[in-house]
């Protein structure tokens, strides 16, 4: 089988993931962090184990190849949401420059990471631009969306286009709106989530109309959560295969319209490692390779 990371729904094949005992350490540490970086509240860190394992159980029973990143007590523990500090493509892999200051030194954490693991690394954003994963999601293997946010600036999508575009990639640009200000975690991937290369998740209030209208336009069926399901992470679904869905429990509908366009889904509970932090699945996971 070919693989590719070109691609937010193939079948995970390499995954690089960070366990909340990595990322959290310890309960001290949780406590000393956890209002600074806009928790919603203090995750336990004896439950937040727990919801983990059970996490990563789930996604070892697709047969994925796991990696896990170290402990590292300079890191923060937003480090658990891995996706961030990287992109992945199948020239390699690209090194963020984080838009939130207490996050800066992931990029570099995993850069060590990639090269200890043999996984190549393409480039790098370098300052003043800025880049988090979670602002970038392919639509198709030539077709990169990227959000324009308090995260992610100008001069870093800049940068992103003169990596890719030479390789044959377009890079489309979403102008995402000023929601609840710089210090909140929205990302393109909090409003969109493809699961199969013609469906993805959405939340149409806050999508820009132009980028909802390119993804209509290249015959993608919007599966839309509901008001009610935004904060509780309905929008944010990994894809472990085309149309196999793992996204946090607690949106029944979303997960309803999910099943009724054809897609099997698996729950987990989040509400440590995820809903207080702001992070669903996507977020902590760094997919290295799909398979097509």
């Amino acid at each position: 089988m070919s693989k590719s990371t070109h691609s937010e729904f193939g079948k995970l094949t390499k995954l690089v993931i960070k366990p909340s005992s990595h990322a959290f350490i310890s309960e001290e540490k949780v406590a000393r962090e956890w209002q600074a970086l806009n928790y919603l509240q203090k995750p336990g860190f004896a439950l937040a184990n727990e919801e983990y394992k059970k996490f990563e159980r789930m996604l070892k029973a697709t047969g994925v190849q796991l990696l896990h990143l170290p402990e590292n007590e300079e890191l923060s523990i937003d480090s658990l949401y891995c996706r961030d500090a990287s992109v992945s493509t199948d020239f390699g892999m690209i090194i963020c420059r984080m838009g939130k200051e207490a996050r800066a030194r992931e990029p570099e954490a995993q850069k060590r990471f990639f090269a200890d693991n043999e996984i190549t690394i393409m480039g790098e954003i370098v300052a003043p631009g800025t880049l988090e994963g979670g602002d970038v999601a392919w639509l198709d293997s030539k077709t990169l969306a990227v959000g324009h946010t308090y995260r992610t600036n100008l001069e870093g999508i800049a940068q992103l286009k003169a990596m890719l575009e030479p390789k044959g990639v377009e890079v489309v640009v979403a102008e995402l709106p000023h929601y609840r200000g710089p210090s909140d975690v929205f990302h393109l991937m909090s409003i969109l989530s493809p699961v199969d290369k013609n469906l993805a998740v959405v939340y149409s209030p806050l999508m820009p109309i132009a980028f909802r209208n390119l993804l209509l336009e290249r015959g993608f069926q919007l599966v839309e959560v509901p008001e009610e399901e935004f904060d509780s992470m309905g929008c944010n679904v990994l894809a472990l295969a085309p149309q196999l869905c793992l996204m946090v429990e607690g949106n029944p509908t979303t997960e309803k319209r999910l099943r009724d366009a054809g897609c099997e889904v698996i729950t987990y509970k989040g509400q440590e490692i995820s809903v207080k932090g702001g992070g669903g699945p996507t977020c902590l996971t760094r997919p290295i390779s799909r398979g097509l």
